[in-house]
């Protein structure tokens, strides 16, 4: 089976899972094309048989090159089996309202675009602190003293469960294949 990975990324972390993704389904024997949405390139193939998308929730949206392609591709999207990564900071919060609050980003841009995601996997993401400028990092670092996430400027925190990642990977290969 030959399987769409693809993916939107801002800061790097949702290219790497994607990555991980895609290694997953390649370790169970399909083939997964990985994709950078953002590139508006075309895929060589003809449409593939699944897809796995993966983006980045910031500032409560996804990327608008990722919204755009979903809304391009629902209606092959919804013709095969087909699962969303979003990936959020605000899923691993300890306030119950805003890991509820990332439950809810996807409902927006599934309802804009039309498309109806088979399974869905919400995932952690990461602070790049090495990667943003000192305005940036400096606002990050005080949000991330309010949810008692680290706060150590000199190198980066993933928050990504990467074991229930390749779970939900294997439940949707398992699903597609049915």
């Amino acid at each position: 089976m030959i399987i769409l990975v693809g993916y939107a990324t801002v800061e790097g972390q949702t290219r790497k899972i994607a990555g991980a993704v895609a290694a997953a389904v390649e370790a169970a024997g399909d083939r997964a094309l990985l994709f950078d949405i953002a590139s508006g390139a075309e895929y060589a193939i003809a449409h593939p048989e699944a897809a796995i998308l993966c983006a980045p929730v910031h500032a409560a949206r996804y990327p608008a090159a990722f919204a755009s392609f979903v809304r391009q591709e629902a209606s092959w999207l919804n013709s095969v089996p087909s699962a969303f990564v979003s990936v959020s900071l605000l899923i691993r919060s300890e306030f119950e309202e805003e890991r509820e609050e990332a439950m809810h980003v996807p409902d927006a841009l599934i309802s804009d675009s039309g498309w109806r995601p088979t399974m869905m996997h919400h995932a952690a993401g990461a602070l790049r602190y090495t990667e943003y400028d000192f305005f940036k990092r400096w606002i990050i670092r005080r949000m991330a003293e309010l949810e008692n996430a680290p706060t150590d400027v000199s190198r980066d925190h993933e928050f990504t469960d990467w074991k229930a990642l390749s779970g939900f990977v294997e439940d949707f290969l398992d699903m597609a294949k049915g």
